[in-house]
Formats: C-alpha cells, sequence, structure tokens
C-alpha cells in the first residue's frame, strides 16, 4: 500500500455558473481518501449564485477562496489557484461531476512510487467507465494530443484532460499565460521544456452534455491549435 501520508494535496477548483454541481463536488473531494489535503475555490466571475453558495454554505469546507471580479477564463482562474497553493502536488478539479475524487489516490501513486514530476490522468487508457457522448469531440482530442506529442516529444494520450497534478515547485517554474482552454497545450508544452518526470493514470470520465452545462467549443479548439504551435515553436 502506497503510503500517501508524505504528501500535502493542493485541490484548486476552478469554477464559474456552476452552482448546480459545485457543493457536490465539494463534498466529493472532502471525501476523497487524501490524508493531507487543502481546498481552494477560484470563483471566475459567478453570476448564477455560485459566488453566494461558496461564500455562505461552502464557507467552512474550503481552505481557500479567491473571488475574480469578472470572467476571465479557465486558465486564468487556475494562475491565480496556483499563486496560493501550498502543497506538495496540485491537482486540478473541474467544477462539474465529469471526474472523481475518489482517484486521487491512484493519481498519486507515481510521486510517491516513480518519483514522478507531473502525472496527466488519461481518459482512453485503463478500464474504467466512461460515458459515451461526442465523436467529434473524442476525434477533436486526439488531434490536438497528437500535435502536441509531434512538438513536445511526449507520448500523451489525453493532453487535454482535466486531471493534471504538478509537484508544485514544478509550477514554481511556470508563468501560465492563456486564460482560457489553451491552458493544455501551453501547460504541456512547458513541462515537456523542462525535462519533467511525466506519469499517465487511467482514469473514469463522466462527460456532461451542453445542456448540463458544457462550455468548451469549437473556438477553443482553434486557439489550442494556435497554442501548440505558439509554445512548442514559435517560444
Amino acid at each position: 500500500m502506497t503510503d500517501l501520508s508524505s504528501l500535502r494535496l493542493s485541490v484548486v477548483i476552478p469554477c464559474y455558473n456552476e452552482i448546480a454541481t459545485l457543493e457536490r463536488v465539494v463534498d466529493a473531494v472532502r471525501r476523497s481518501p487524501v490524508p493531507r489535503m487543502e481546498l481552494i475555490l477560484v470563483d471566475d466571475g459567478s453570476t448564477d449564485g455560485t459566488r453566494e453558495l461558496i461564500q455562505t454554505k461552502l464557507a467552512d469546507r474550503v481552505d481557500r477562496v479567491v473571488l475574480h471580479e469578472r470572467n476571465q477564463g479557465k486558465g486564468a482562474a487556475l494562475r491565480t489557484g496556483f499563486g496560493v497553493a501550498t502543497g506538495d502536488v496540485v491537482i486540478i478539479q473541474d467544477a462539474d461531476l465529469e471526474y472523481d475524487p475518489a482517484e486521487y489516490p491512484k493519481l498519486l501513486r507515481p510521486f510517491v512510487e516513480q518519483g514522478a514530476d507531473v502525472v496527466f490522468g488519461s481518459r482512453f487508457i485503463g478500464g474504467e467507465s466512461h460515458r459515451v457522448l461526442y465523436y467529434w469531440h473524442y476525434a477533436g482530442n486526439r488531434l490536438l494530443t497528437t500535435l502536441s506529442n509531434v512538438f513536445t516529444n511526449l507520448n500523451l494520450t489525453d493532453m487535454e484532460v482535466c486531471y493534471k497534478l504538478f509537484r508544485r515547485e514544478v509550477l514554481q517554474k511556470i508563468t501560465v499565460e492563456e486564460d482560457r482552454f489553451g491552458f493544455e497545450p501551453e501547460i504541456t508544452a512547458k513541462v515537456a521544456k523542462l525535462g519533467c518526470c511525466v506519469y499517465e493514470v487511467g482514469i473514469s470520465y463522466a462527460g456532461r452534455t451542453y445542456a448540463e452545462g458544457k462550455k468548451i467549443g469549437w473556438r477553443d479548439g482553434v486557439r489550442a491549435l494556435w497554442c501548440i504551435l505558439k509554445y512548442n515553436v514559435l517560444r
């Protein structure tokens, strides 16, 4: 059995208009079997009551809250959250119910057993359950991952995955520039350039539909293509 007590995990949750799911996500994070954890919420200018929920009902369940006065994007919220994290390892947790915090221990294992610097989850390896949804999202993800791999020389299977974990000292060497979903190829390129020891771990995935609040769109895919070139070739 891996001893996770040697690591303190910072969970950074960027949220924007997630009142329907945020409380359940916070509860799921708190139930995760990780001995030492801090929970950081970054509200990115929500207007649906999420901010009020954070400041009232969730106030005693969260270790740190940061409020953006206007919506800036997921990358901007993560930049803020990374800046206040104090754990040994930092994980990104979306505020919806697509990813399961019960899987934190297996994502942390490579840090303890293999000396990993960075761990990516993957929705495309392993035998975990996956909700069946949009083919073109899947195809676009595979294309972006492949193009990213061509330039980084990493053999990732899921570059766009939410679950990315970093030793905090790795994040301290990186300046996040992208404000929206271009964060994913940007951080992957910068991790590769640092020569980090990277592992992948298969995870489950319960994707949601646009009617259920999914926000990423085709414009974000176009931006991701540009970011792959920008941070791998032009920098």
